[in-house]
């Protein structure tokens, strides 16, 4: 399985338009040659290097995305529109959609993880990526992952 972004490479720098400094709106994403048995795809995208890549003390989630069907081969810049059937879960600014890199000190690293799952999780009301994780333990086919760095250009 393989993920992409015609926005940044991997290990590559995030342009400023999908962080708070830009836009904050998603980049594009691809991803490509699914297992067979895959019945649903999910998306994580978080930051283990908050807040100080020096001394992270937590991982920061900025998008929870599930139930998205294998038929789609990613996702459009800022996310929108959702494919039919996909469902959100809450970032750590307790909200849903997607929340751009944003990082107080330093350089972080932003992981885009998709899973490809051998079932169609039900509708879990806004998971955290906790609760997603666990709804998925047991279910996961496959992984792919995008890496992307930012550092703010202002203070």
């Amino acid at each position: 399985m393989k993920m992409s972004s015609t926005e940044f490479a991997h290990q590559g720098e995030i342009p400023e338009r999908y962080t708070c400094e830009g836009e904050d709106i998603a980049p594009m994403l691809a991803w490509s040659e699914l297992p067979a048995g895959t019945r649903s795809l999910a998306l994580i995208v978080d930051d283990p290097d908050a807040p100080d890549p020096d001394a992270p003390k937590l991982t920061w989630v900025h998008w929870v995305l599930y139930g998205l069907p294998p038929t789609v081969a990613g996702l459009p810049e800022a996310g929108r529109p959702l494919p039919v059937g996909t469902l959100e879960g809450v970032n750590d600014w307790k909200r849903t959609g997607y929340g751009g890199p944003c990082p107080p000190i330093g350089r972080h690293r932003y992981f885009f993880k998709l899973y490809a799952l051998d079932a169609v999780l039900p509708d879990l009301q806004r998971p955290t990526k906790a609760q997603l994780e666990k709804a998925m333990d047991g279910h996961v086919l496959a992984k792919a992952e995008l890496i992307g760095t930012y550092q703010k250009r202002r203070r």
